[in-house]
């Protein structure tokens, strides 16, 4: 019997090695208060595509991020392989969210449109910039910035996997 895959949810990026015992300084990309404290089992996902699963076994809050140590990385250099990965957990451990807010993995791969239903192209990143985040769409090599602003995302149906936006002039083409 094959198991079913577990759909991941992105909590943090390893920004560096930090120490001689092979932790790792992270930024926290969750906006769930605690949410980076109280991890255990993660899952590790490369620059490189390698995935490994590992438990978080000593965590403290470091200026905008925070140090962990993370069970097998015992020395800077294996650390240092793990530069720009991302920490993710299942999502079933993540809370929900309020009404209105969406994780980013949520997000992803959902099909865009204007309020008249007229196709911009597939939200394909996220962009986090100072004071706002942007929705990165795709239209073959069309790229339309979209700001996440309430008062330009209309609305966002996960069940449809389309997310309808409020077209202003110097969005689109």
């Amino acid at each position: 019997m094959v198991a079913e895959p577990v759909e991941l949810v992105t909590v943090g990026r390893i920004e560096r090695s930090f120490g001689v015992r092979g932790e790792v300084k992270v930024r926290s990309l969750s906006d769930v208060p605690g949410r980076l404290e109280s991890l255990g089992a993660v899952s590790l996902l490369g620059t490189n595509g390698k995935t490994w699963d590992t438990r978080v076994t000593h965590i403290r809050p470091a200026g905008q991020g925070y140090i962990l140590a993370l069970e097998g990385l015992t020395s800077p250099e294996e650390a240092g392989q793990w530069r720009g990965g991302l920490i993710q957990i299942p999502k079933g451990s993540a809370p929900p969210l309020p009404q209105g807010q969406y994780y980013e993995c949520d997000l992803i791969g959902l099909r865009v449109q204007d309020e008249q239903g007229n196709g911009i192209g597939t939200l394909t990143d996220i962009w986090e910039l100072t004071g706002n985040h942007v929705f990165v769409v795709q239209d073959g090599s069309k790229e339309t910035l979209i700001p996440a602003a309430r008062d330009l995302v209309v609305a966002v149906d996960l069940q449809q996997r389309v997310m309808t936006v409020h077209m202003i002039e110097g969005l689109g083409a």
